[in-house]
């Protein structure tokens, strides 16, 4: 079966370098026969999580719709800039909003669960996002997510690629590589064992 894996950046900013690298990975998925959906979290505006605000006006929208998009799809990859030695508030903050999605037309539903996840990170350094994809691992496994172990963390990646959006190192290439095959191999085993 074909594996559907959705693909996002954890930022919004134009020519950002965790975009470049979900380009990327949704090249290798592709190669690797998965049906890649790229969206952006610009399109989910999200209020910051705030439980007066749900108790008072529900869950947002957006935050129904990226639940639904999660729920549409065998596996998710998150490519993760690096703020301050973490992952981005935009991107923790639609996480949280999709944790408090329980229930989607009065039907018991488990955004997180059955799905595999791949993380990727990049920095304009040399640390390449480590700590950002650290903290981000530990918060979707605290959500009941399954995390592959394959990771790619680009260094450097206002130079890692060349004009069409490609690896110009073998290494990041090879590497991403063996996250996306690993994230399809994953994702058709979970589809083919969940009933959806």
């Amino acid at each position: 079966m074909t594996p559907r894996i959705l693909v996002f950046a954890g930022s919004n900013r134009a020519g950002a370098l965790s975009g470049k690298v979900a380009d990327a990975a949704m090249k290798a998925l592709a190669l690797d026969g998965a049906l890649v959906t790229r969206i952006k979290l610009a399109d989910y505006p999200l209020p910051i999580m705030d439980e007066d605000l749900e108790a008072a006006k529900g869950i947002p929208e957006p935050a129904m719709k990226l639940a639904r998009q999660f729920l549409a799809h065998d596996g998710v990859l998150i490519a993760t800039p690096e703020y301050n030695g973490s992952l981005p508030p935009l991107l923790k903050n639609a996480i949280d909003w999709i944790s408090r999605v329980t229930r989607d037309a009065n039907k018991p539903v488990r955004p997180f669960a059955n799905r595999a996840f791949a993380l990727c990170s990049s920095s304009n350094g040399p640390f390449a996002g480590i700590r950002a994809i650290n903290h981000l691992r530990a918060v979707l496994v605290h959500v009941g997510c399954e995390v592959i172990s394959p990771q790619c963390s680009v260094a450097n990646a206002q130079d890692a690629f060349d004009a069409e959006g490609r690896f110009l190192d073998a290494r990041s290439r090879e590497i991403m590589a063996t996250v996306s095959r690993t994230l399809a191999e994953r994702a058709r085993m979970l589809a083919a064992r969940i009933d959806r």
